[in-house]
């Protein structure tokens, strides 16, 4: 399960609409280990395309450098869809290389709402897997009403 914070869903989406036609791409960095997606890395799709993505190679380097560094890794890859289902392409799967990551993907097809969907990609075999959006990972697995007032 991906469990993930309201803004970086919408930070993802907000990407993937601004870039709409392109299809959007990007990380969100988290600490070794811990599955928790914490910051949010937009990234240029050095393909400029409807169809397809692709990070910029001096990008992603410096990118995975900056993680190493902080002793983070790519808890979350995204990328979007503009015209279909938020579900892996045949290529989508052949360049997942990062066994432990989540795999999102926002369709932005429809232009009032969104799709979100998130995946596991390891060797090939892909498995859907259920999203938890919270406002704070504090309380990710407390009910709503359980949140203190932010005021």
């Amino acid at each position: 399960m991906l469990v993930i914070r309201r803004d970086l869903v919408d930070a993802m989406v907000a990407h993937a609409r601004r870039d709409h036609p392109d299809e959007a791409c990007g990380v969100i960095a988290g600490p070794d280990g811990s599955d928790r997606p914490e910051r949010f890395v937009e990234m240029v799709n050095a393909e400029r395309s409807p169809t397809f993505y692709r990070f910029d190679s001096t990008e992603q380097l410096r990118v995975w450098r900056a993680m190493d560094a902080a002793d983070e890794e790519p808890v979350v890859i995204y990328h979007s869809h503009t015209a279909t289902e938020a579900y892996p392409s045949r290529t989508d799967i052949s360049y997942a290389s990062e066994p432990n990551a989540h795999y999102v993907l926002v369709s932005t097809r429809d232009p009032e709402e969104y799709e979100l969907r998130s995946y596991r990609i390891v060797d090939g075999e892909v498995t859907e897997e259920p999203v938890e959006v919270v406002e704070s990972y504090m309380f990710a697995h407390t009910g709503h009403d359980e949140v203190p007032d932010r005021g």
